[in-house]
């Protein structure tokens, strides 16, 4: 009997977030679903991440929607899964277990077979309540160790640290540590384990390693997840795959390589030859891949690569003879574990197919594609891309800084932003940290988890108030507010568990949704003109005449809390507002003393950079 394995395919999640900015539609998406339940892939990741953020922040769509229209077309054929950050769920901000019960117990009812569960921190606990909540409603729990590397610091660097006591960590991801992760989550009631790379940054001797690490010790099915990016993806799936990986995951043709995991074309000639069976109906992957070729150049637009494999049958199409020797000395290398051979091989395969070619500067940085290009396109919004190279110069230091979380969002996101943060201090003259979130003040207080290094308390101290590490606090958590909404019949903003949901996880998005939602619906219902220009007009901000100081916004942002009012008083140096930049919370500080005179923009505007706010009198 052949040996078989598993395939999850992504590319209705993960692999167009990673390439396309997760803009794919519901009718984009509607147009493969028939071939999709003929495919037999053993899973189909299709939500979570940035799927509900995104579907509802620029396509005006409902998330559960997407969930339920996927499983109704789908059935039974592939397990539906979605991707969650463990007490973090899809956001960036620590939640309490009933938001998190409520979550899986909706996605479950929805048509959700499986939630890959991760913790940006690798902190066990922080999975405890997802892992509970959804065994308890009848899904599948697959948790995700997330790979990492130490940061690299140079032999001046650490001398450095030296000479003002301090010593810098050497070893701390090793592979006895993501075994004991592991073996922790199995404990737990973990029903599979998945190596998650997340930056595409392991090699493939790396993942040989572990899988045999990983199917020594554990009794659990364990998953494979990467992506192309540095160079690594195609060769390191191979090397899980010689070593006995029960489930790898991989994108459509058209949708697959650069940023995205490797395509399952290639992964299928990799079987054929090592007699392994995949179970999959190639010939309805063929016909998804059809439609995918035209839906990319629908996503035009949002395509971060903008080079398109070449066209490829593996059913029709006969490999040249050089290239079917680069397929096999592939295979050998794999199985020899010869790691240079084995990528050597793996890199003319992707060539000669017009895969994009590895990204050395990604691989140089060691860090995830996504985390430098909304570096990036933080600097560009704030028009200071020549701080860049500082920026990454200062990643490792912040890492260490904040006790070294592995680099996955939402800590690749939180890092990457204070290290544009610091150099931007650097070039206005001003200490490193001057500017923090309010996401980087809490990493550090200890409201996201353990740190896989402990966080020296005077810096604790510095950035968050206080010396001692502070869990989250679940009994502080208060609900988003849920008004009635006058104007659209007095019906609540939120009229069920799942829009109630929204609300916590996405406060100003899920808001901006169903307000729009309600009154559309409203509207449609008591078409009136008159109404509807009154409407309309009720959202202009009325001001006065400015006659005070006003305070401007640093930065490109959406206004997300107002923490004063017309008619309060305040000292220099107090808050007066948060504003969500690169979905980061700042804090927005007054330089005057003085009485609110007027607040001059709307909860939930967009803001860009020296835009008024307040005026202070």
């Amino acid at each position: 009997m052949k040996p078989k394995l598993k395939v999850r395919d992504l590319t209705l999640r993960d692999g167009q977030q990673s390439s396309f900015a997760t803009r794919m539609t519901q009718q984009q998406i509607d147009r493969v679903l028939p071939f999709y339940k003929d495919a037999g892939f053993y899973a189909m990741e299709v939500w979570g991440g940035a799927v509900p953020d995104s579907v509802m922040r620029y396509l005006n769509e409902n998330p559960w929607n997407r969930l339920e229209k996927i499983k109704a077309a789908v059935g039974d054929a592939s397990k539906l899964t979605a991707l969650s950050r463990g007490r973090n769920l899809f956001g960036y901000n620590p939640y309490p277990d009933s938001v998190i019960d409520g979550f899986c117990r909706e996605a479950i009812d929805s048509g959700l077979g499986i939630m890959r569960i991760f913790d940006a921190l690798n902190d066990i606990n922080n999975i405890k309540s997802t892992i509970k909540s959804v065994k308890k409603y009848g899904g599948i729990a697959d948790c995700a160790v997330c790979y990492t590397i130490d940061p690299h610091f140079s032999t001046a660097e650490r001398l450095k640290a030296q000479l003002k006591g301090k010593k810098l960590p050497h070893k701390i991801f090793t592979n006895e540590y993501f075994l004991n992760k592991a073996k922790q989550m199995e404990e737990l009631g973990a029903d599979m384990i998945t190596i998650k790379d997340m930056s595409g940054l392991i090699p493939p001797s790396r993942v040989a390693a572990l899988i045999k690490l990983f199917k020594k010790h554990l009794s659990i099915p364990i998953d494979f997840h990467t992506h192309c990016t540095p160079g690594y993806g195609l060769a390191s799936v191979l090397s899980s795959i010689v070593n006995g990986v029960d489930i790898v995951d991989t994108n459509i043709w058209y949708f697959a390589g650069g940023p995205a995991a490797p395509a399952i074309e290639l992964i299928y000639v990799f079987c054929q030859k090592m007699g392994i069976d995949l179970d999959l109906d190639m010939e309805a992957i063929e016909k998804i891949n059809g439609e995918l070729i035209y839906i990319r150049k629908e996503l035009e637009a949002y395509d971060v690569v903008k080079q398109f494999p070449n066209k490829f049958s593996p059913l029709r199409d006969q490999l040249p003879k050089h290239i079917e020797q680069q397929f096999d000395a592939a295979i050998k290398a794999a199985r020899e574990d010869h790691e240079e051979a084995l990528i050597k091989a793996c890199h003319a395969i992707e060539d000669y197919f017009g895969f994009p070619k590895p990204d050395e500067l990604v691989k140089k940085a060691e860090i995830p594609g996504g985390m430098y290009t909304n570096m990036v396109a933080q600097l560009k919004q704030l028009k200071s891309e020549f701080i860049l190279e500082r920026a990454m110069e200062l990643i490792p230091r912040v890492r260490l800084d904040a006790g070294l979380p592995p680099l996955v969002t939402p800590t690749s996101q939180i890092v990457g932003v204070q290290a544009v943060n610091c150099a931007l201090d650097e070039k206005n003259g001003k200490p490193k940290y001057s500017n923090v979130s309010n996401q980087f003040r809490n990493l550090v207080k200890g409201e996201y988890g353990e740190t896989p290094v402990p966080i020296d308390p005077e810096f604790r101290l510095k950035i968050a108030g206080m010396r001692e590490e502070t869990p989250y606090d679940t009994s502080s958590y208060e609900m988003q507010p849920n008004p009635v909404l006058e104007d659209c019949g007095g019906v609540k903003l939120a009229e069920n568990e799942k829009e109630q949901l929204l609300l916590e996880l996405f406060p100003i998005v899920a808001k901006d949704y169903l307000t729009k939602y309600k009154k559309e619906a409203y509207q449609k219902a008591h078409a009136d003109t008159e109404e509807k220009g009154q409407n309309a007009a009720s959202d202009t901000k009325q001001t006065d005449k400015i006659t005070g100081h006003v305070i401007c916004s640093p930065m490109p942002g959406r206004i997300y809390q107002f923490l004063v009012k017309p008619g309060d008083m305040l000292k220099e140096g107090e808050n007066v507002l948060v504003l969500e930049a690169m979905k980061m919370e700042n804090n927005i500080t007054t330089p005057y003393s003085g009485k609110v005179k007027q607040v001059l923009v709307n909860l939930g505007d967009f803001v860009t950079e020296e835009t008024p706010m307040l005026e202070i009198e």
